[in-house]
């Protein structure tokens, strides 16, 4: 069963105002996002992703929690974030049951969430465009320090046999003057 009608079931099974609100949370998310992408991870969590996960959603006896995946790295000027405040990476939004919910602002939270992922992204690309560039730089110079190190030391060969042909000719001029 795909992630929709897996995280459709997790609704209808929800009878009461968890379910609403779930319902409800997963609308604003999807519309915030149209690029936006259901899956189900960890035995049984919806999860959004766009370009590296977005939000997790869970549904409790006395909440249903929202978890922003890099939520510490985002911006929060209505202050929805009311749970793991102190992560260096996660912060989450616990609804209650009579909690209403900010649809404008947790949409904007989710496009902030999409464009942080990118910007992730776009980070690591570069930086894996500038390694493979030093790594090539730095195989480029090993070759060439190779390549003169064999230079010198055939140069030192022949330098030395010359030496050696030298060598003989005065070591049987020696012998034949005897």
């Amino acid at each position: 069963m795909n992630a929709t009608k897996l995280i459709d079931n997790l609704i209808a099974k929800l009878t009461d105002w968890r379910g609403v609100t779930f319902a409800n949370l997963r609308k604003v998310i999807r519309d915030a996002d149209p690029e936006i992408i259901e899956e189900w991870k960890w035995m049984g969590s919806p999860v959004w992703s766009h370009d590296g996960i977005v939000c997790v959603a869970n549904a409790f006896k006395d909440k249903v929690k929202v978890t922003f995946y890099e939520g510490a790295s985002l911006p929060d000027p209505d202050k929805l974030f009311n749970n793991g405040l102190d992560g260096k990476k996660w912060r989450t939004i616990d609804f209650a049951k009579d909690d209403k919910v900010n649809e404008t602002a947790l949409a904007a939270l989710v496009r902030s969430a999409v464009s942080h992922n990118l910007a992730s992204l776009k980070a690591k690309a570069a930086t894996k465009t500038k390694t493979k560039a030093e790594a090539k730089a730095k195989t480029e110079t090993e070759a060439t320090a190779k390549t003169e190190a064999k230079t010198k030391t055939a140069a030192k060969t022949k330098t030395a046999a010359k030496t050696k042909v030298r060598a003989r000719p005065s070591a049987a001029r020696k012998k034949s003057a005897k």
